[in-house]
């Protein structure tokens, strides 16, 4: 299932690799996008399934578990219903993934999951539908082992969740929702070594990853996938920005995501996070003062990380603005919240501090700003934060 290189000489298992890839070209550029829809259960459910998982990404977590329940108590041995609800305990572990505490329920039900799959699959090893749950629940398990730094179960899960979605397009090619496992293996299994050169000897016995394929599987889910389809702009969206240095595409999932979600977190600070990172810093105040005031009126998601962040953009704006007094406070309060969220220093913390010693320095109080740079250099390193407060402490912003 990879692109092939130039040159290569034409074999019957190359053959069978370039004919697969004709196949998922076809289908992205199809006119008739239909092939690609298909419904997982009956009418009834397959629009509760439609509506309960926008409920998710609205966080409006009490309406998608009604409309699950319902599933499952139509359809108990249907595994959509319990894929789903295990779906709500993974947007909560998203909003905040230094927060372990929901990960014994996650994985609980990832469990029944695939026990529910599994009892499809004893009598019919190709069907369909168990395949495919049981192929993405398991990929979501791999990436919460990813988060924790597991990299070894991670890696085997990311591994069988390959086999199955791969099982999984050989019985129905044209399937766009599954291309998201198949395009997320494909992209990460060959950017995390890069990333991270360790996982190389851990990748030697896995199946080969491609990243140009990864991202093709990825856009074709994103438009045209029927379950998918949203979860693959995610991933795509963080792509994007922080993997292949394309804020503007970035952008541009972000936008669409958070005009239909306004209220999700998650796509609201990747719109300022683009805004900021493009520049648009009158377009990134509006984003993350409203941030903020959702954080002051407790919404669900707005926790004390989107606080600090927020705290930290609208401090940094002002900054930029010459508003020196005001931004200030801004910093600080973006300080001491990383002061009682943070495990380890975090650049958020380490960016505030050098940040208001500038600001001092701009105000003339050398003696404040020496004394911020000075704590920068008793944290960790952080992107050349050292070599940085050690030249603002020679020379004045």
């Amino acid at each position: 299932m990879y692109i092939q290189k130039k040159n290569i000489k034409i074999n019957d298992r190359n053959f069978l690799k370039f004919f697969f890839f004709s196949i998922l070209f076809i289908s992205l550029f199809s006119p008739l996008p239909l092939f690609s829809q298909w419904a997982i259960l009956m009418n009834d459910a397959d629009s509760l399934v439609l509506e309960g998982t926008d409920n998710i990404y609205n966080l409006e977590f009490e309406k998608a578990k009604e409309k699950f329940e319902i599933i499952k108590e139509r359809y108990p041995k249907h595994p959509a219903g319990y894929f789903l609800d295990a779906m709500i305990v993974w947007w909560k572990i998203n909003l905040d993934q230094d927060n372990e505490e929901f990960d014994n329920e996650f994985n609980k039900k990832v469990e029944k999951v695939i026990n529910v799959c599994d009892e499809t699959l004893d009598t019919n090893n190709y069907n369909i539908t168990a395949l495919f749950f049981k192929g993405g629940v398991i990929g979501y398990r791999a990436r919460l082992r990813i988060i924790r730094n597991d990299w070894f179960d991670a890696l085997k899960d990311a591994e069988t969740a390959l086999d199955i979605l791969q099982k999984c397009q050989q019985v129905a090619p044209f399937n766009h929702d599954i291309m998201l496992g198949t395009g997320l293996y494909n992209y990460f299994s060959e950017k995390f070594p890069q990333e991270y050169p360790l996982l190389k000897p851990l990748m030697v016995f896995l199946p080969k990853g491609d990243k140009r394929l990864g991202l093709f599987q990825l856009r074709a889910s994103a438009k045209y996938a029927r379950y998918a389809s949203t979860e693959s702009k995610v991933a795509l969206m963080q792509i994007y920005y922080s993997f292949e240095n394309s804020t503007y595409d970035a952008l541009q999932i972000a936008q669409e995501l958070n005009s239909k979600y306004p209220d999700n977190p998650y796509f609201q600070r990747y719109l300022g996070r683009c805004y900021i990172r493009m520049g648009m810093n009158d377009a990134a105040d509006v984003v993350w003062r409203d941030v903020l005031k959702k954080t002051f009126t407790r919404k669900r998601g707005y926790n004390n990380l989107v606080a600090r962040e927020s705290m930290y953009y609208v401090g940094v704006n002002l900054m930029y603005d010459q508003k020196y007094k005001e931004a200030l406070k801004f910093l600080k309060k973006s300080v001491e919240g990383s002061e009682v969220i943070d495990k380890k220093t975090s650049g958020f913390k380490i960016s505030a501090l050098l940040k208001i010693g500038n600001i001092y320095d701009k105000l003339g109080d050398r003696k404040t700003a020496l004394k911020y740079y000075n704590k920068v250099l008793e944290q960790d390193e952080w992107n050349n934060s050292h070599q940085t407060a050690k030249k603002y402490i020679k020379t004045p912003y």
